[in-house]
């Protein structure tokens, strides 16, 4: 089975609080699960990496043997693609677990949008940062 997993982290302040917001859904578009995690004073690009993994893993327990990440970070697609070298020691770590749960999958393929098509993902990140403070 195919799942579409839209992902989005964020950070208010770099670093600051910071949350994941992950929405998954299968291959006709209908929503299976959508939630966000609190992930405490992170960095965005470690919110976007763990929205990610977050992701990977959900797509495996809803049964999913496929799936195709939509992200509207660069950075986590391009170095999960393999076209950018990961260099930062933290985001080194994160990289590998993402790649761990990647390779649970007959097939990943991972895609950048924009910002503004990646709403779902982004209003359950800021979901959880509202009810935060």
């Amino acid at each position: 089975m195919k799942l579409i997993i839209y992902t989005d982290g964020g950070s208010r302040g770099n670093p600051g609080p910071s949350a994941t917001g992950i929405v998954i859904k299968d291959t006709k578009g209908k929503t299976l699960k959508s939630y966000g995690e609190y992930l405490g004073k992170q960095t965005n690009n470690f919110a976007e990496y763990s929205a990610t993994i977050s992701g990977l893993k959900t797509a495996l327990k809803l049964g999913a043997d496929e799936v195709e990440i939509i992200v509207d970070s660069k950075l986590v697609c391009e170095q999960l693609n393999q076209n950018w070298k990961v260099k930062e020691p933290t985001i080194q770590k994160l990289f590998v677990l993402a790649w761990n749960e990647m390779s649970k999958f007959k097939t990943v393929k991972i895609k950048h949008i924009l910002r503004e098509g990646n709403k779902e993902a982004d209003a359950e990140v800021n979901k959880v940062l509202d009810n935060i403070q």
